[in-house]
């Protein structure tokens, strides 16, 4: 039986690719107990050209070739073409940090837990090439539900799917997908993860590498991205329709789409110049979300006032406290 599948989708990593594969084989772990599915998403650059010897070497790794359809629709195909009892998804620009890996899975498979979230560094490109030992943590587990694991460890701003073990069963049976074409998606499939999860760990236990500060999906802001979160905020803000969720649960839903949706407007005002787009950008979410609304506090619906009656004096606002707000990092 396979224990696990790693997938990698693959798009303009050439520089980073290599490490990444490199990590995933130095984890302690029999080649016939996981897999390895590196979904080709059409990539431009030498990307799946340096790493042909190492596919070549290891009879567990399975190629999936598609044309240029993103990095969402990379894992969803990924996830149909699996066969472990767990998945991991790491990005394709990030390592894991070695022999971290197996004490998560074991864990996994002794608990059946839906989802085994860890610990992660985060690091530049001189830091991981200088690295020479990561002194690692102590492994603890807390045991949690889904809803308990949503109100004390997501971050709205660090909905990073890589971190997570998933049991396979779980994310099939609740018919969990990334949204299609889009960036960010790793929100809404996190958020609603955590909302459906029954048994989850979260182990004091590093797992990963985030590298930080190079050209990747995020370094930029444009017209695109912006209507990508705006599907990003209308994907989550349908999570409330989720039967039965708590008054705290719902209310920090709420928190988090705010959250995603005040980081719409930080990118817009540094990467987005143009008037008519800014009109357009709003004149979508409004398309997307025409009940958007939120009243936790004076801030919020102060927010959601001027927002739903006078978008673009609420954005003059923001422009004019610009000076004020520190600039979004977008990498």
């Amino acid at each position: 039986m396979t224990k696990l599948s790693i997938i990698i989708p693959v798009y303009n990593v050439e520089k980073y690719i290599r490490p990444c594969m490199e990590s995933i084989f130095k984890q302690g772990l029999d080649e016939d107990d996981y897999e390895v599915i590196i979904v080709n998403d059409g990539t431009p650059d030498k990307s799946m050209e340096v790493i042909e010897d190492i596919i070549a070497a290891h009879a567990n790794i399975t190629v999936i070739n598609q044309k240029n359809l993103s990095l969402s629709v990379a894992r969803n195909n990924g996830i149909a073409a699996a066969k472990g009892e767990y998945i991991l998804m790491p990005d394709s620009d990030d390592l894991l940090i070695e022999n971290s890996l197996k004490p998560l899975l074991d864990k996994a498979l002794q608990t059946k837990a839906d989802l085994v979230v860890a610990d992660f560094l985060e690091m530049g490109d001189k830091e991981i090439d200088n690295l020479k030992e990561i002194p690692q943590k102590d492994f603890q587990v807390k045991e949690k539900t889904g809803y308990e694991l949503f109100m004390e460890d997501l971050n709205p701003r660090q909905c990073y799917v890589w971190r997570t073990l998933y049991r396979r069963a779980f994310i099939t049976e609740n018919h969990l997908t990334f949204v299609p074409g889009i960036r960010y998606q790793d929100v809404p499939f996190t958020n609603e993860c955590y909302l459906k999860a029954e048994k989850c760990l979260r182990v004091s236990w590093l797992l990963n590498i985030y590298r930080r500060g190079h050209d990747s999906a995020t370094a930029s802001f444009d017209k695109k991205k912006a209507y990508d979160l705006c599907i990003v905020i209308a994907s989550t803000w349908k999570l409330r329709q989720i039967k039965e969720l708590p008054h705290d649960v719902r209310q920090k839903l709420l928190d988090n789409i705010f959250t995603t949706f005040t980081l719409l407007i930080y990118f817009m005002l540094y990467g987005i110049k143009d008037i008519a787009d800014r009109k357009d950008i709003f004149a979508f979410l409004h398309k997307q979300v025409p009940d958007l609304k939120f009243n936790n506090g004076m801030k919020q619906r102060l927010t959601s006032f001027l927002f739903r009656y006078s978008p673009h004096f609420y954005f003059y606002i923001r422009i004019v406290l610009k000076c004020y707000t520190r600039k979004p990092n977008f990498g």
